[in-house]
């Protein structure tokens, strides 16, 4: 009965929502690197669903059973049947598109089916930040995706000043909006030695206080690793990226 229990859940598919970045996970039988005819049909449903996303990373994993040198050959050929299925359904791979495969070199989890999967990766075509601003009511967090800060510091780099650029506008835009710029860091378990949480909010609090926005509309606040999206330690550079951000709390917005 437990094997037929596991058979039963061939393909399992589940997503983190809320970010940009997505995730989706298929699972396969024991030892076999094909999806079968059920796990096939519902990749497929996944994909005729979901047209518009970029798939960005695709990474293949074992169970605990066997060498280390099976499961990472075993690994990639499951990543292979994935990607073939991807391809021939013509979903918009990444340029920089991430394949890889860990075998059972990974934090596995006590019932071994769990550990049979291919993750994928995918981001779907987000709304401009001024259209998700309209939607927001007092209380509401936004992410400022794409807000990236040189290691250890609070200097922007170059390729994220549109972002700040864009907050700016929708700040001059809509002159009742009040914000409180937080910050968040990931990896460190209990303090922010640097305080690097802090310094790159206040980056952002006087970009928009130098380009003429009043600071009775502003507020800002460090909150180091306090408040991880994932578990610190984290399990992947996934977990660290979104555990590391910049998000404002709508405090006004009439």
């Amino acid at each position: 009965m437990m094997k037929n229990y596991f058979f039963g859940i061939l393909l399992c598919v589940f997503v983190f929502k809320g970010y940009a970045q997505e995730k989706m996970t298929v699972y396969f039988d024991f030892d076999i690197q094909e999806l079968n005819s059920e796990s096939v049909v519902k990749l497929s449903d996944w994909m005729v669903q979901h047209k518009e996303v970029e798939i960005l990373k695709v990474h293949g994993f074992c169970d605990s059973v066997g060498s280390h040198n099976y499961n990472d050959k075993l690994a990639i050929r499951r990543v292979n049947s994935v990607l073939k299925a991807l391809k021939e359904s013509k979903m918009k791979l990444s340029g920089k598109l991430e394949t890889k495969g860990f075998g059972k070199r990974f934090e596995q989890s006590e019932i071994q089916w769990e550990n049979r999967k291919v993750d994928i990766y995918f981001q779907r075509k987000e709304a401009k930040l001024s259209e998700k601003i309209q939607q927001l009511k007092v209380g509401d967090k936004l992410r400022l995706r794409g807000l990236n800060f040189y290691n250890r510091s609070g200097i922007v780099v170059p390729k994220s000043e549109p972002v700040l650029a864009e907050l700016l506008a929708i700040m001059r835009d809509n002159p009742k909006l009040k914000i409180e710029i937080q910050g968040h860091i990931c990896c460190q378990v209990k303090f922010d030695v640097e305080d690097i949480s802090t310094l790159r909010c206040k980056t952002v609090y006087n970009y928009l206080i130098e380009n003429g926005i009043d600071t009775n509309r502003l507020a800002y606040k460090g909150f180091g690793s306090s408040q991880p999206l994932y578990p610190i330690p984290e399990k992947n550079e996934f977990e660290r990226d979104e555990n590391r951000r910049v998000e404002i709390l709508i405090l006004e917005n009439k």
